[in-house]
């Protein structure tokens, strides 16, 4: 059965009190509503009327009319609860560091939060508050790799310094190539995005064969010069430089940073490096790819344009890699930033190596 219409009437220091709770900025959201919901039945509005202007139900109006008009203010204020919440004793924070970091679980690699709350008895909350204030992250995985070059902190140095600090009247290229990139096809034609759908395609696909890539990624703009080619061979990367000579303006000089591949170390290009003065190569240390700046925009190149590619020939590839490389220099290349120091660097692998001998 409907409720009849409640004459609801609010004495002016009442009314006073409540639009003070409304000015003030602390007040939590919840009173605000509660607030409101008396205000408006003092007012004269409807239960119905109210429900409706504030967008709740109407069994929160009946209830925060009634609460107040029973208890004022503290009417409505949340009553305390039942029961205290279950404390972490010290003991039991031990006990979660401790697994977490020396045990793992039988059912998995690696602990999440429900493993963890399910093996010490605690909830997945109480999990989370004790690993984030620890700072443990046990479902992350870094990899890494200590270099064993003899020469790390000399060619270290080299390197950063030239990013850090590049020389005047000279050009600093970081150079590798990409190689045994595919030209990928779907089985099926892909199912285009639209709305309430995500673009699809099929997790087959056919193989049309490969190119590769050298790319020369200036840091001093952002600019990239490109050569796809069939084959990965010393020859192709003489023609690499020599096109990479060509395109820079012959009054500057040209350093080459540039990774260990022995295709750049044969006679053929140290004869053609020892004709072209202008040009001096630094050499990243050995397992050091991460030194390379060009790396990063092969990283752009396979998220923005090969990943959801899809190409039917090789020829389709390379025409697509040179088209990103035209709009990359065109809308996106800017200067490249390096911002650790090689003192930075040193440290951090000298601290990496202590912890595996540690572990030893």
């Amino acid at each position: 059965m409907a409720r009849t219409h409640e004459n609801y009437q609010l004495a002016e220091e009442d009314r006073q009190n409540l639009e003070a709770i409304l000015r003030s900025p602390k007040s939590p959201q919840s009173l605000v509503l509660r607030t409101r919901i008396v205000l408006l039945c003092g007012a004269g509005q409807t239960a119905e009327e109210v429900a409706a202007a504030l967008g709740t139900s109407l069994r929160s109006v009946y209830k925060w009319r009634k609460r107040f008009k029973e208890s004022q203010l503290d009417g409505l204020k949340d009553l305390p609860r039942s029961g205290q919440p279950k404390k972490l004793t010290e003991e039991k924070v031990k006990e979660v560091l401790r697994l977490t970091v020396e045990r793992i679980p039988r059912e998995a690699t690696h602990w999440s939060v429900r493993l963890m709350a399910k093996a010490a008895g605690i909830t997945t909350w109480q999990v989370q508050q004790i690993w984030q204030a620890a700072d443990l992250k046990p479902h992350r995985l870094k990899t890494f790799k200590i270099s064993n070059d003899p020469e790390f902190a000399e060619k270290v140095v080299d390197v950063v310094g030239l990013y850090m600090n590049p020389p005047d009247n000279a050009v600093v290229l970081s150079v590798d190539e990409k190689t045994q990139i595919q030209a990928l096809d779907r089985t099926q034609p892909m199912l285009p995005l639209k709305s309430g759908q995500i673009e699809r395609r099929t997790h087959d696909y056919k193989r049309h064969g490969t190119t590769n890539l050298y790319a020369a990624f200036n840091i001093l703009t952002g600019e990239v010069i490109g050569r796809t080619t069939t084959r990965h061979r010393a020859k192709e990367f003489l023609d690499f430089l020599r096109q990479v000579e060509r395109s820079t303006p012959k009054e500057l000089a040209l350093h080459l940073i540039m990774d260990n591949s022995s295709t750049h170390k044969t006679q053929d290009v140290q004869k053609w490096l020892e004709k072209h003065p202008r040009i001096t190569v630094h050499f990243t240390p050995t397992s050091a790819s991460w030194l390379n700046a060009v790396e990063s925009w092969f990283s752009q190149l396979e998220r923005r344009s090969i990943h959801r590619g899809v190409f039917t020939s090789v020829k389709e590839l390379r025409a697509e890699i040179h088209r990103f490389i035209a709009a990359h220099n065109a809308k996106s290349a800017k200067p490249f930033k390096w911002t650790k120091s090689a003192a930075t660097i040193l440290d951090s692998v000298q601290r990496a190596k202590q912890a595996i001998d540690e572990q030893n």
